[in-house]
């Protein structure tokens, strides 16, 4: 996208909260603000150099999104920010979520990283691929593979923003969680009126999102 186009969206993605958000993307998705050097020679050789751990072909120096897998049940959306900036990550990715049982509350065992260029996902896959210090006891060792069948911000983006986890009764750090240039900007609003997630009708205690409860087993 030109200079001008991302700086514009970029400007009003922080000044205009889920609108600006929105701004932004759709500046993102006719030019790639977000992906600008995704494309390079440069990414495209560092994948090379991982061989078939990264699954590295034609296309690859175009993915951007990857996917965390047998990553601790208890390790929330939170703690794998914290993990990724303390591993210099903050202001390389973009997107990060982590699916929950909305029954439990508990983490699904992977997690969805989108990374801004694929110099930066070289990177992560070399520093996540085999990790096993968690900061919590466990004793899952964290293997990494490409997201599919969604790729790229813009992909996830349509993915969640209409989705049942971005109800209000959801808590919100259960929630995909949006990034620009390190800074949490708030989600687009969705298109569609939200469904409520749904969970199994037992009742043993509620988990409070605002004035509302969703009801967990």
């Amino acid at each position: 996208a030109p200079a001008a186009e991302c700086a514009g969206a970029a400007e009003a993605a922080a000044a205009g909260g889920a609108t600006g958000a929105a701004a932004w993307l759709v500046a993102g998705s006719h030019g790639g603000c977000w992906q600008s050097s995704s494309s390079s020679s440069a990414g495209a050789n560092q994948y090379s150099a991982y061989g078939d751990a990264c699954d590295f072909g034609a296309d690859e120096n175009m993915r951007t999104t990857v996917m965390l897998r047998n990553i601790p049940p208890e390790l929330s959306r939170d703690m794998l920010i914290d993990l990724l900036d303390s591993l210099s990550f903050s202001g390389r990715y973009d997107l990060v979520y982590i699916p929950v049982d909305f029954n439990t509350g508990v983490g699904l065992g992977y997690a969805f990283v989108n990374l801004v260029s694929a110099h930066d996902v070289v990177q992560l896959w070399a520093a996540l691929d085999g990790f096993a210090e968690w900061g919590i006891h466990s004793d899952k060792v964290c293997s990494i593979s490409w997201s599919e069948p969604n790729q790229g911000l813009a992909a996830h983006v349509e993915r969640y923003r209409n989705s049942p986890v971005m109800h209000a009764d959801v808590p919100e750090a259960w929630k995909p969680a949006l990034f620009m240039h390190g800074v949490r900007v708030q989600f687009p609003a969705p298109t569609k009126k939200l469904k409520a997630p749904k969970v199994r009708s037992k009742k043993v205690g509620p988990v409070v999102s605002g004035n509302s409860h969703l009801m967990l087993q």
